[in-house]
């Protein structure tokens, strides 16, 4: 493989690093000559796809990442062109990766009832009362609804409402 294809198939990765998706027939063309199977292929860019991503998230100088790729054994010319890749694109990595990191979902909505549970299967008598809570939760990779549901004591639902209270506390102090 050339280091022209070499640089090649690392924009290709950046491309999906980015969000793209990779071209595989462009890929299938630049590793034809070294004649990858498709695991080979697969595995060449998860590699790269390891590496670029790594390097970016922690920042690393396209000069230190030559020289660790040639002392892995990737020949100089290769080296090269994977790092005038990486340089070239590493602001775009880093703003997609921040982009993408600490993401929370978001709490769409809350319902609730409380039960007063007289006797169950297990006790004659419980006589106690229940919190039945529902949350629907905006899932934020994929912009879904999904609904969660649970139950708790009155106690175990004091406990929690103080928490809750103490987090909004907290949370308020950082703004």
């Amino acid at each position: 493989m050339t280091s022209i294809k070499m640089k090649l198939l690392c924009a290709q990765v950046i491309k999906d690093l980015l969000g793209s998706s990779i071209d595989y027939d462009k890929v299938y063309k630049l590793t034809a000559d070294a004649k990858f199977e498709s695991g080979d292929v697969k595995a060449s860019i998860a590699a790269l796809s390891f590496i670029l991503s790594s390097a970016a998230k922690y920042s690393v100088d396209g000069e230190s990442l030559s020289n660790e790729m040639q002392q892995l054994g990737l020949p100089k010319e290769h080296s090269t062109s994977l790092c005038k890749a990486y340089a070239d694109n590493l602001a775009n990595l880093q703003e997609e990766f921040r982009r993408k990191s600490l993401r929370l979902s978001h709490l769409e909505s809350v319902e609730w009832r409380v039960d007063y549970v007289i006797s169950s299967s297990q006790l004659k008598e419980v006589n106690e009362p229940t919190v039945q809570l529902r949350l629907k939760i905006r899932n934020p990779d994929t912009n879904t609804v999904e609904p969660l549901s649970f139950s708790m004591t009155s106690d175990k639902f004091s406990v929690f409402l103080n928490q809750l209270k103490q987090v909004h506390t907290a949370m308020e102090g950082l703004s």
